[in-house]
């Protein structure tokens, strides 16, 4: 009996060195390299700054900001130099049947202005709708930045998370090795049965598999962290929960997300956009008035002409009512009237997604709160019943699958206690992007925010220049 208990103390004391709950195991594995481990915000300002699918579509909107020079060009002149010169034989026959011939060098140059006076409104509203181009694709870039950070909070966290569960599977094989081990002692002399000894090696077994499992999504989660972060991650900090930047009630967090969620807003410009459309498709239908100048001076050294070259200077003004197109004008304002209409219906479809996401981020962090709560009573109650199925194995009144099934009880609810405190987490975090607070500024992040305003006062009165700004 004496010798049995000691086994037992001897396996309980590995339990206890080996952690008991999930702070334990995080401290063992970050308090050695506290100052090189990477924290969340510098993960975040990583994957803010480097993260093609983000850079990709920050070029996509300084493209769009292009759109507002080019409607701006209607306003202003356009000009054109012409310039014309060649060789020119001639051979003329003359009345009294003798024949002259020559080589001839005519040339011309001029410079031709035009100037649209009015276009039935047609720059105006179309510098209106490049700019509300721009201010959407500005909310679709936030947007898209929400799910970038909110993806790197979930590879961030889905790493820390696979960590200690590896931890806490070694430490679980661990055991099951020390108790297999005991067993087979055990069963040497003669004090258990074989079929106790199988139970230990199927337990270790199992828990090898499971190890092994844990190690494989580790991997996984590791190659996507470097994917979306920019590099591999090695030891990774505890990540906070921000429950102070988002909402207090969800009557709150719906109106915020009404109110500040970037696709509302983006949808929100496109109904404007499509609006301002309809008067650039019934602009075709107005009158239009242009003026022209011109200059130009010919030469031509043709002996036969009493004239050797030619000045001119012009300026005509032109008035131009369409009639009939073909139809090609009213069916343009039809079709621009009825997208407008689709717009409408996108933007009520939208606020709904924005209200089902933002009741669904608050009752998920509620409910993550609880799930953790919930976790940590299981992991500490399954170590209290761990320790008392273990002394009451060493006084003969449990048997080693008693033990073996305590154990398991135990790493399952670690494993739980792993996952809810991930849950919690990436709930906070998806509440705030539900409400459209996801950003750089809002988490206060060491990094820049990128304005992508700056690009677009860069360009908007650019008359000329072939290279890009910077736009930072």
């Amino acid at each position: 009996m004496d010798e049995r208990a000691a086994q037992f103390g001897h396996v309980k004391r590995r339990v206890l060195r080996s952690g008991i709950c999930l702070a334990a195991l995080t401290c063992a594995a970050f308090a050695a390299t506290a100052a090189q481990a990477e924290s969340l915000h510098e993960a975040l300002v990583k994957a803010y700054q480097n993260n093609p699918q983000l850079n990709a579509e920050r070029a996509r909107q300084r493209a769009t900001d292009e759109n507002v020079p080019q409607a701006l060009a209607g306003y202003r002149p356009q000009i054109a130099a012409n310039l014309s010169a060649g060789l020119q034989s001639v051979r003329d026959l003359l009345p009294n049947n003798t024949i002259q011939s020559g080589n001839l060098k005519p040339w011309q140059i001029g410079v031709t202005v035009t100037q649209v006076l009015f276009n039935g409104f047609k720059t105006a509203n179309s510098v209106r709708v490049a700019e509300l181009q721009v201010k959407s694709g500005r909310e679709a870039l936030r947007n898209v930045g929400q799910g970038i950070l909110l993806d790197a909070v979930t590879v961030y966290t889905n790493v820390l998370a696979n960590q200690s569960l590896v931890e806490a599977q070694r430490a679980n094989v661990a055991f099951l090795r020390e108790t297999q081990a005991i067993t087979q002692k055990r069963l040497n002399a003669g004090d258990v049965t074989p079929t106790d000894t199988a139970q230990a090696e199927a337990r270790l077994n199992r828990g090898l598999a499971d190890l092994n499992a844990a190690e494989v999504s580790l991997a996984i989660s590791q190659a996507t962290y470097a994917q979306v972060i920019g590099n591999t991650p090695s030891q990774l900090r505890p990540a906070e929960i921000v429950d102070r930047l988002g909402p207090r009630s969800r009557d709150e967090a719906t109106g915020m997300a009404f109110g500040q969620h970037p696709a509302v807003m983006a949808a929100a410009f496109d109904v404007d956009m499509a609006s301002t459309t309809i008067r650039v498709a019934e602009s075709s239908l107005m009158p239009s008035v242009t003026v022209q100048g011109s200059v130009s001076r010919a030469r031509d050294n043709d002996p036969t002409l009493s004239v050797f070259g030619t000045d001119q200077a012009s300026i005509v003004g032109t008035l131009n009512q369409p009639i009939y197109d073909g139809g090609t004008a009213a069916s343009q304002t039809r079709q621009a009237k009825e997208i407008t209409a689709q717009s409408r219906l996108v933007l009520d479809q939208v606020r709904n997604q924005a209200r089902t996401a933002a009741i669904s981020a608050w009752v998920a962090n509620e409910g993550a709160k609880i799930a953790m709560a919930a976790s940590e009573s299981e992991v500490k109650a399954a170590t209290v019943a761990l320790q008392g199925v273990q002394r009451e194995a060493a006084g003969g009144q449990r048997t080693t699958v008693d033990v073996l099934n305590s154990q398991q009880d135990l790493i399952l609810a670690k494993a739980r206690l792993i996952g809810a405190q991930r849950d919690r987490v990436i709930a906070s975090y998806t509440l705030l992007a539900a409400i459209g607070r996801l950003d750089v500024k809002t988490l206060n992040l060491n990094t820049p925010d990128y304005l992508p305003e700056v690009h677009y006062h860069q360009v908007r009165d650019a008359w000329h220049g072939l290279r890009t700004p910077s736009g930072q």
